[in-house]
């Protein structure tokens, strides 16, 4: 997990935001949602989380979503990532739909930075993925 939020900030990825679905009955349990401000940098940092995932042995086990769209989905099971374009994101609003979820925010600056005071270095301590 900690890898695709990396990845995410890496290649610019605005608002990312983890929401642990634990406990929801979900079909998974966290999503991870950033945004892309284009859908060529939608469909970048889809690669780079995609790529940087694949070197520590993960595949996502399903792909939503095409070249050009506004919201593409990486399905590994255990986390769902969705990059989304602002306008998408703000009309489907899926941490207002999921708000029962804890919710974490990265800073979109330095991996593992945090604008919450949570951020990658509790999810390290807590044992996220």
């Amino acid at each position: 997990m900690l890898t695709a939020i990396e990845a995410a900030q890496n290649k610019k990825a605005g608002a990312i935001t983890l929401l642990d679905m634990t406990g929801l009955g979900a079909f998974t349990d966290y999503f991870l949602l950033c945004t892309g401000y284009s859908t060529p940098q939608v469909e970048a940092i889809s690669d780079a989380i995609e790529e940087a995932l694949k070197t520590r042995g993960l595949r996502p086990q399903h792909r939503e979503g095409r070249s050009g769209a506004e919201w593409l989905l990486l399905d590994y099971g255990g986390f769902i990532v969705h990059i989304l374009t602002e306008r998408v994101r703000l009309f489907y609003d899926l941490e207002r739909l999921w708000r029962m979820a804890r919710r974490i925010d990265f800073d979109e600056g330095a991996p593992g930075s945090s604008a919450s005071g949570g951020g990658a270095g509790s999810l390290a301590r807590g044992g996220l993925p």
